[in-house]
């Protein structure tokens, strides 16, 4: 007998990547911060899935982007070939599941169904996603297709995301000021100006390998690479003395290790930005456990880091001062838009997810620096 995946409210949706019209790889987790209606279909040429799929094109007031997103779930290549289903951004997008990989995870399809969807039967129903990623409510197709109003009506009568628990729910981050002395700060911003900086990219994972991307579109900014010993050597006593310890308070984690030492740069003037990302996701970051961002000055705007599964706020610390947070966690820098904004951004783990960097060296791509076990 064929078993199937059973998700219900409250648990957490299973991550995915898979292919839609316009990204081979996209991936769900990225989309966190608004309500997600994911619809497993099966095909469009199912007239029960074409009215869902027109009903949704008509409530452009709930899938924009903004309130939620719709992903419909076709494992038909004909929808495709046949443009049946073609992404409306924004809010209406298609996971092309040929593999029945998405629909196995959720249990449209059995767990041990394989690529072969032949004759098994497909599960048809809507799954609704919290801005965190969680169930909200799992909605089964009804022969009377009432299940198309009960899904959106739904989905129009919840709150706005920042209110998604029925008030504003704070990113699970800190907030540390006095991190680094001024003269420091300002030490680094001229080190910096000194030297100038280089485009910096973000890790990607490519045919199983961890590999650095230039995207302007994605992340815009400018690093130094400190060089300097004694430098280097002042800002992990600063951090072993004033951060380290509020990460063992608040988590019961014990830092022993940090990666990268830079000065970077969001100049207004390149408006620059970072997209939604999480730090760990790729062979070469998964070692990665808590992020740190230190602003070295405050007389800038815009550049603030935000948090979107957690509501719309953003977060500017005091010139010395610092966010810290997991970096699981989705987050994106805004674009400058007045000055520049420089700032240390390193990351923090310990001696077990150092054995992980190291066993991950087989994995990095051409051009990514290879971890020696010494940092």
């Amino acid at each position: 007998m064929a078993e199937y995946v059973r998700l219900t409210a409250g648990d957490p949706a299973p991550w995915f990547r898979q292919r839609t019209a316009a990204n081979q790889n996209f991936a769900l987790d990225t989309v966190a911060g608004r309500y997600i209606a994911l619809c497993f279909f099966a095909s469009a040429a199912n007239a029960h899935a074409a009215a869902a799929i027109e009903a949704v094109k008509q409530r452009t007031d709930i899938f924009n982007d903004v309130k939620a997103s719709f992903f419909g779930v076709s494992v038909d290549p004909k929808d495709e070939l046949q443009a049946r289903i073609p992404d409306r951004p924004p809010g209406i997008r298609f996971f092309l599941d040929y593999n029945a990989r998405v629909s196995a995870l959720y249990g449209a399809t059995p767990k041990d169904a394989g690529d072969v969807i032949g004759d098994i039967t497909y599960r048809q129903f809507w799954v609704i996603l919290d801005p965190t990623l969680r169930l909200i409510a799992a909605i089964p197709f009804a022969e009377d297709r009432s299940d198309i109003a009960q899904a959106l009506s739904l989905l129009e009568h919840l709150p706005a995301p920042s209110n998604f628990a029925g008030f504003e729910v704070a990113a699970p981050i800190l907030i540390l000021p006095n991190v680094f002395e001024q003269p420091f700060c300002a030490g680094l911003i001229d080190l910096y100006e000194r030297n100038g900086g280089e485009d910096s990219g973000f890790m990607r994972e490519v045919g199983g390998k961890t590999v650095g991307v230039i995207d302007y579109a994605h992340k815009r900014r400018r690093d130094y690479v400190i060089a300097d010993e004694s430098i280097i050597d002042r800002t992990k006593t600063l951090i072993l003395r004033r951060i380290v310890p509020e990460i063992l308070k608040v988590h019961q984690f014990r830092v022993t290790r940090m990666e990268r030492y830079i000065v970077c740069c969001y100049d207004a003037a390149e408006e620059a930005h970072f997209r939604a990302h999480r730090d760990n996701t790729t062979s070469g970051t998964a070692h990665r456990r808590f992020a740190v961002s230190i602003n070295l000055n405050d007389d800038f705007e815009g550049g603030e880091v935000t948090f979107p599964e957690y509501g719309t706020r953003s977060y500017k610390p005091p010139a010395g001062g610092a966010v810290v947070f997991s970096c699981s966690l989705l987050h994106a820098v805004k674009r400058v838009t007045r000055g520049r904004r420089y700032a240390f951004l390193p990351f923090l783990y310990d001696d077990a997810a150092a054995k992980l960097r190291e066993e991950n060296n087989a994995r990095l791509g051409d051009g990514v620096s290879v971890y020696k076990g010494d940092a």
